[in-house]
């Protein structure tokens, strides 16, 4: 039997949208949505610790939102209209444990660029070393005009949160850094960029990838230097990281580089490593729940503590972090700050607030996560306003070159020959200071 085009063509068409319903169908109906969206606005509402640093107008985000969620005919649809509500904490670490193609990548996971606004200009302030941002000559202090085509102050505007009660500079900085991490359908992005009053072109490609490795080390000199490469989830870390102890074992003193852990981890795999750094057991960190709180009107506080895992490592210890050190990298940092007083070098860490808690959509199954504990150092400055020592600059350098790296080996070296650590070595802000995220 010969079938012509035209019938074959509306076939295939008519079966298409009949696959298009079915999915419809087959996702919740609107009342099953309603109910998830009540639930991921109450879960936000009671659970969410960091109310007191935001301008979120939760309650007129959630009733406006509300009305979208039976509009929400598909799964996709569903999950970018709870996106956007979440996005109305300007918080990177609150995040769904699902997405859509065309949901924004994580910051700062799957980010290359860190900006801020600056006297109405969207100006680069980190770059990713080793990223495809880096290798198309990317550099702090440029200023991204558009991206593809549009207006940066466009883009921005579209993701920005929408129900603040006052003008946050904060919410349009987290956007910036959203709009400039890019949708996960798009593997290259066209920016804009001006440099010294020229304009110029670049197509960053996203070009972060999963580590080939737990981590690595080497020796320089008389310090080992241990690199972590984003693997703080996975408890076979700890052996690893045991490993490379015995390997380093005749050096004299050791660097721990956290500036590849963006994606945080786990409590129990920090406390693994600081173990190894510790003869007897040591607070390391503050937690306070914030919902216990609200709801009691009493205070939950408690210290978390780090126990000693034989052989004790007693030689000095310098930590390495930056923009892509996030969540328990941040904690581990301030951890061996706590514990062994370790000086901890190098920019800005990202500043992701507090440990998430977790709740499951009853209907769609969809996982929301929001930090429902704030953190402290156990001197009491908060987690996100932990400030460490700056490296010196010593002026534009190439790709290869590590200046950051340099000083964390050279400090870690001088302290192998001095009883005392350096004056920054416990350098924090304090904790009413507000700190740019």
């Amino acid at each position: 039997m010969i079938v012509s085009a035209r019938v074959l063509v509306a076939t295939l068409l008519a079966g298409v949208l009949l696959v298009s319903r079915a999915e419809e169908a087959d996702f919740l109906p609107a009342e099953q949505r309603a109910e998830d969206f009540a639930g991921f606005c109450r879960f936000v509402e009671e659970e969410y610790a960091y109310f007191d640093l935001k301008a979120t107008d939760w309650k007129r985000a959630c009733r406006s939102y509300a009305s979208e969620a039976a509009a929400a005919k598909d799964r996709a649809a569903y999950v970018e209209l709870l996106e956007r509500a979440l996005g109305e904490l300007y918080d990177h670490h609150a995040h769904l444990g699902t997405h859509t193609a065309r949901s924004y990548r994580l910051v700062p996971t799957n980010s290359d660029l860190f900006a801020t606004w600056s006297r109405g200009r969207a100006v680069l302030s980190e770059i990713r070393r080793g990223s495809g941002a880096e290798r198309a000559g990317l550099a702090p202090g440029m200023e991204v005009v558009a991206i593809d085509g549009e207006p940066i102050e466009t883009v921005v505007a579209r993701i920005a949160p929408k129900f603040l009660s006052r003008d946050d500079p904060a919410a349009r900085d987290w956007a910036l850094r959203v709009a400039l991490a890019g949708r996960r359908d798009r593997q290259a992005t066209t920016l804009l960029i001006r440099t010294d009053d020229r304009l110029r072109e670049v197509e960053l490609v996203s070009a972060v990838s999963e580590p080939t490795s737990m981590l690595s080390h080497r020796v320089v000199g008389t310090v080992g230097a241990v690199f972590i490469h984003n693997s703080l989830g996975q408890e076979a870390l700890v052996q690893a990281f045991d490993r490379a102890l015995a390997d380093l074992a005749t050096t004299r003193a050791l660097v721990i580089d956290l500036r590849d852990t963006p994606s945080g981890g786990n409590s129990s795999v920090a406390r693994g490593l600081m173990g190894r750094f510790v003869e007897r057991t040591l607070p390391y960190q503050r937690h306070e729940l914030v919902a216990e709180f609200r709801a009691t009107g009493i205070r939950r506080v408690w210290v978390e503590y780090v126990s000693p895992r034989a052989p004790a490592v007693l030689k000095p210890v310098v930590v390495l972090v930056g923009p892509w050190t996030g969540s328990m990298g941040e904690g581990l940092a301030i951890g061996l700050n706590a514990t062994r007083g370790a000086p901890v070098l190098g920019r800005p860490m990202a500043h992701l607030l507090g440990a998430n808690g977790e709740t499951v959509l009853p209907h769609s199954k969809i996982v929301v996560r929001v930090p429902n504990e704030k953190l402290f150092h156990v001197d009491g400055t908060p987690r996100e306003a932990f400030v460490p020592c700056p490296v010196a600059s010593s002026g534009p350098a190439s790709p290869a070159a590590d200046p950051e790296l340099d000083a964390a080996i050279e400090l870690a070296s001088r302290m192998s020959r001095q009883k005392s650590p350096p004056a920054c070595a416990r350098r924090t802000q304090p904790a009413s200071s507000t700190v740019a995220r």
